[in-house]
């Protein structure tokens, strides 16, 4: 039995770096991701979006590839959030479970595909925190927009908000690509089904449409709040006006006055 494990390292990593630096078997590449064969029957599949895939490395195995990809990383996280799968080979049989995934043979595409599911569904993770996170601090303006019927966030901090949802949302429709089935998929059947199974028992499709509907419904919220304080600030730019009009009315009947 052989384990998959995958990490949510950083930020991001530069795949660029990684490729001129590191010195193991690349397998496969495209701009987002590398594929390597580290040792007899060992693999690391490292993603742009910060995210490490392991194929049968023992503790101590990932813990030195981990440091030698470190120094190409951005944003560093302390908490890092991971799946463990175990890969079993079993000829004559393809069986995909939560914990466990059944195949038939060794094969490197087939590996490559699991880590690469696996990674996904930590990705997802990630970004279901993060938008839980934004969606509470969303809900506490709401809150007080209810109670006091005004906004407790300035238009410069609430541009901001905007600016970090709209980024994650464009983070997740690049980095993540759930509803596209990998190359190596489309002209072989057994490769295509097994992608299709690893996508339903991680639950991939769904968690993405929540996400998205998440940060839609934050990004909803979002644009109310500015509409309303786009509305407080063309009132107090009216008001301005108006007082400036009276002043200079008033100053023209002074100096008729005297």
């Amino acid at each position: 039995m052989f384990s998959v494990d995958a990490y949510q390292i950083s930020a991001s990593i530069s795949i660029r770096e990684c490729k001129r630096n590191l010195s193991w078997n690349l397998l496969f590449l495209d701009g987002d991701e590398l594929f390597y064969e580290v040792g007899d029957e060992k693999f690391v599949y490292i993603f742009q979006y910060g995210m490490v895939g392991f194929f049968n490395h023992s503790l101590e195995e990932k813990r030195v590839i981990l440091d030698s990809i470190k120094p190409f990383c951005k944003g560093l996280k302390e908490e890092r959030f991971s799946e463990e799968v175990n890969v079993v080979i079993e000829p004559g049989k393809q069986e995909v479970s939560f914990y466990k995934v059944i195949i038939p043979s060794f094969d490197t595409e087939t590996i490559r595909l699991i880590v690469l599911n696996a990674s996904q569904s930590v990705a997802l993770d990630n970004y279901f925190e993060i938008t839980e996170k934004l969606l509470g601090e969303t809900n506490e303006h709401t809150k007080y927009l209810e109670q006091r019927g005004k906004l407790d966030i300035s238009g410069n901090k609430l541009k901001r908000f905007i600016g970090r949802v709209l980024n994650i949302k464009n983070e997740i429709s690049e980095n993540l690509y759930i509803f596209d089935s990998p190359d190596v998929t489309w002209d072989n059947e057994t490769l295509n089904h097994l992608n299709l199974e690893l996508k339903k028992t991680f639950d991939l499709k769904d968690r993405y449409r929540y996400i998205h509907e998440r940060l839609g419904v934050i990004k909803e919220n979002l644009e109310l709040f500015k509409d309303i304080m786009d509305h407080k600030e063309s009132s107090r730019l009216e008001w301005i006006i108006i007082i400036l009009i009276v002043i200079e009315v008033l100053d023209m009947f002074f100096l008729k006055l005297t």
